[in-house]
């Protein structure tokens, strides 16, 4: 067993801001359509400036953590904003790295790269390897690393390293981690392992072309390297560290890009899932108390750590110079803008062993100080015994009231035999309990009667008393379940099927306030209802709501009473 411990980072640092790095691609061999050369334009190494839409003679400029200019190569982009966060992962400590911005500005490029000029995913998973490498044996810990691999299509999370999986669920559990059941993860032992695994899931994920781009990607991959160290000795405590490698998906302009279709349908979901995230930041910086949205797209619950959270996380903003991408460009830096003021709070996540405890031992044990084998004995022939005499309290009562009883039975078999009165009769006043406690009311209590041998009412006549009691009430309930279920068949059939009709239309494309607006259905039972439909689709038929938690039979049957009249009513 386990627990968890939060340890901040080494020094007072208990914040981290999220870095935000800007890089501006070089022109592509097409010349710009109206050749008017570049719309933005670096000015130093954390400086830019950018036309102004209203007023062409003016330049709004930025300023940001690092600005790579059109010059600048993989390695560079590497080392001054990726690899600083790196060993935070081996302190047990998260990290995050997700390259932002509109189709074609070259994220992808940004992140993965070619085998010539590798990109940010390689370098960074070869420095992971290098870091624990360095790792002094003598140090006391163990290292292990693994990894998985993902990407969100249509708002659909699945898994690159296993292709014929389905739509993955996303969890979180107590400690506020972020789980994905079912999802693959691989040990890795060194680079050419990885690669061995990454390099075919990479061809797995989702690409088309489009009118900006030959070879654009319709999904966000996420990439997971997983590094738990291990304490060797007692209390062997054990930190993990993540690394998030995010490539989003560009944002696109379908006026632009041509897109119709599953193309379209796919646009729309990157489109959707990127406002999301634009939400999540602005309720960030918002500086109140307000809902963060992270729960509104899968791409959000993903990066919930690294946005607010509790990860090391850095944003390279990919931007375009070409006058065609000038928007696009304007809303990257307007929203890279934002996410700089974004503060996230990192911890140590450790678990440590907990000692196991001694059983506390009963009074007999401790009497005899044996090592629990002679003290059980010893209970086990005490159970033995009390068996055998009844010697226990229980028992005893029992045996007792089976006695009484086989002496009534005796006595009415007696008198039915020989028709006479019994040689033997007690003619003793009974004691008779106080009048207060024998007749409370509404409470029933089984009450011992002394033994009276002048009693002529056989045992079996109260048994048989009672067994009748018994189907009656069993009769009632019968008909009571009759008279609930038989509703339905009074109205018109036709109605019916039409307001169920209805009811399962609600419950497969209602918002919260449709669901809502159902009888009997509040605000958790409608988020319930959301939860299901997201992870197993829709309802085939309306009988299916009892799946949802909380939905037992007899809800069921009421919510569909109730709504069913109410159509009808309406």
């Amino acid at each position: 067993m386990a627990t968890r411990v939060a340890v901040s980072d080494g020094g007072n640092k208990k914040t981290s801001r999220v870095r935000v790095a800007v890089r501006l691609r070089p022109y592509m061999n097409k010349e710009d359509e109206k050749s008017e050369g570049p719309c933005v334009r670096g000015l130093d190494s954390q400086n830019l400036e950018i036309i102004n839409w209203r007023n062409a003679t003016e330049t709004v400029k930025y300023h940001f953590d690092v600005f790579h200019g059109e010059q600048t190569t993989q390695q560079e982009v590497f080392l001054s904003s990726v690899k600083p966060i790196l060993p935070h992962i081996l302190n047990g400590q998260n990290a995050s790295v997700f390259a932002y911005g509109p189709t074609g500005a070259g994220k992808t490029h940004t992140m993965l790269g070619s085998s010539e000029q590798p990109g940010v995913i390689p370098r960074a998973v070869r420095e992971v390897f290098k870091l624990v490498k360095a790792k002094d044996e003598s140090d006391g810990w163990d290292y292990s690393i693994g990894m998985s691999y993902l990407e969100i299509y249509n708002e659909k999370v699945l898994d690159l390293l296993s292709p014929n999986s389905h739509d993955l669920p996303i969890r979180e559990d107590k400690d506020k981690n972020i789980l994905i059941p079912g999802l693959t993860h691989m040990n890795i032992t060194n680079f050419a392992d990885f690669d061995k695994h990454f390099v075919p899931a990479t061809l797995n994920r989702t690409t088309a072309s489009t009118k900006l781009n030959q070879r654009s990607s319709r999904s966000h991959a996420i990439l997971l390297i997983k590094v738990v160290r291990t304490q060797q000795q007692l209390p062997h405590r054990q930190q993990t560290g993540k690394l998030y490698l995010v490539d989003l998906a560009g944002s696109e302009d379908n006026r632009r890009t041509g897109n119709q279709g599953i193309r379209l349908k796919e646009s729309g979901a990157i489109n959707l899932s990127l406002f999301t995230l634009s939400k999540v930041v602005d309720s960030l910086n918002s500086g109140t108390s307000v809902r963060v949205p992270y729960r509104d797209s899968k791409l959000t619950r993903l990066l919930q750590d690294s946005l607010g959270g509790s990860a090391h996380s850095v944003m390279i903003t990919n931007i375009a110079p070409e006058y065609k991408y000038y928007f696009d460009t304007f809303s990257a830096l307007n929203f890279a803008a934002k996410s700089k003021l974004i503060v996230n709070k990192p911890f140590t996540r450790e678990t440590v062993a907990v000692p196991v405890l001694p059983v506390k031992r009963s009074r007999e044990e401790r009497e005899t100080g044996g090592s629990g084998t002679e003290p059980q004995k010893k209970k086990h022939k005490e159970e033995k015994k009390s068996e055998h005499d009844g010697s226990s309290p229980s028992t005893q009562k029992q045996r007792e009231l089976e006695s009484k009883a086989m002496l009534f039975s005796q006595l009415a078999g007696e008198k039915s035999i020989t028709g006479q009165e019994p040689d033997f009769e007690n003619k003793t006043t009974a004691l008779r309990r106080k009048q207060s406690d024998a007749t409370k009311p509404n409470k029933q209590q089984a009450v011992v009667q002394p033994l009276q041998v002048s009693q002529r009412q056989p045992l079996q006549q109260l048994l048989v008393v009672k067994k009748q009691s018994v189907c009656v009430k069993k009769k009632e309930e019968t008909c009571s379940d009759l008279i609930e279920s038989a509703w339905e068949s009074q109205l018109d059939q036709s109605m019916v099927d039409q307001s169920k009709q209805k009811i399962l239309q609600i419950l497969n494309t209602g918002c919260l306030k449709e669901l809502k607006s159902l009888q009997q259905i509040g605000d958790k039972k409608a988020k319930l209802i959301l939860g299901w439909r997201e992870i197993h689709g829709h309802f085939t038929k309306v009988e299916d709501l009892i799946q949802v938690e909380g939905m037992t039979e007899k809800r069921f049957s009421s919510f569909m009473k109730a709504n069913i009249v109410s159509a009808m009513g309406k």
